[in-house]
């Protein structure tokens, strides 16, 4: 193996959290990856980890070459994309975790072309709402909609995220179309979570914010789920377009109060802040940011 190599090793021990970790990350002996460290302290003359048989901890020389390797391997990706007179080969495999719903109703086809065109790559797609560690778990990549907090991960903006809040044709005859905030006070709520509650914020014309608070007939952690019984008339729903745009397309759902601007979020493909981003990650990044964008397809109904 090569200085490279062992630079992107030493790398995957470090963000891994243990040598164990990342042989199950490498798919390779626990033992090979253990002897290629000990190589490379060897061949550098210092130790770059401090290992006891409780835990390991980076020296302060193991923290100047981690910092370095991820640079290096960065530039030196970098300047091969640059350099090389040939399409960018994409292979190995892309481990990357999304939401459930997202993922189903929405990666199908961006995975499809972009496997097709590059054939050479594999996927291991976690698609869950689950909260995953990209670092303890190995992941490259995910798509979180969220605010987000973690200043260990960067992030670029995928898609806006807009919210619908609406019901059944059905329900709204028999219940009453809501034409005020107070209004909402005689309705069946269906909340996407299990919080006891659920604040549904609304701006009026004149910019000022109004909270509502939502007690909830059902609550589910699966959108899709909440919006089939939507159209079974159960209640009123406050959930992302994205989830429900085939039922707004449809009219099988009715946009209520559509005078209140609704809260949004982003989509956004986070990944480790300091780990080398792969061209097969950053690729496939900006693959999905010029599908998406500020005015995905699933808002035009």
């Amino acid at each position: 193996m090569g200085q490279l190599e062992d630079m992107a090793m030493f790398v995957r021990i470090v963000e891994a959290g243990s040598i164990t970790k990342a042989a199950e990350q490498l798919d390779i002996a626990k033992s090979a990856v253990s002897r290629r460290l000990k190589d490379l302290e060897s061949r550098l003359g210092n130790q770059l980890i401090s290992r006891t048989t409780r835990q390991s901890n980076l020296t302060e020389a193991g923290e100047h070459y981690y910092r370095q390797a991820n640079n290096i391997l960065s530039e030196v990706d970098a300047l091969n994309e640059q350099t090389s007179g040939a399409p960018t080969r994409i292979e190995g495999t892309l481990k990357m975790t999304a939401p459930l719903s997202f993922g189903l109703m929405h990666l199908n086809d961006v995975i499809d072309e972009y496997a097709n065109q590059h054939p050479n790559l594999s996927f291991d797609l976690d698609f869950s709402d689950r909260h995953v560690d990209l670092i303890e778990e190995g992941y490259e990549l995910a798509i979180r909609i969220r605010e987000l907090q973690d200043s260990s991960y960067q992030a670029k903006r995928l898609a806006l995220i807009r919210y619908a809040l609406c019901a059944s044709p059905e329900y709204l005859r028999k219940m009453g179309t809501p034409e005020t905030l107070e209004d909402l006070a005689e309705h069946e709520f269906l909340q996407y979570g299990l919080s006891k509650t659920s604040n549904l914020e609304l701006t009026d014309e004149q910019g000022k914010r109004h909270n509502y608070t939502i007690n909830a007939k059902i609550k589910a952690t699966n959108g899709e789920f909440l919006v089939d019984l939507a159209v079974k008339d159960h209640g009123i729903i406050f959930i992302p377009t994205f989830i429900a745009y085939q039922k707004l397309a449809k009219g099988e759902l009715l946009p209520i109060l559509k005078q209140y601007q609704l809260p949004t979020l982003s989509a956004y493909a986070v990944y480790p802040k300091n780990r080398f981003l792969s061209q097969r990650c950053r690729y496939l990044i900006d693959f999905i940011a010029e599908r998406f964008g500020d005015d995905p397809y699933w808002d035009d109904f």
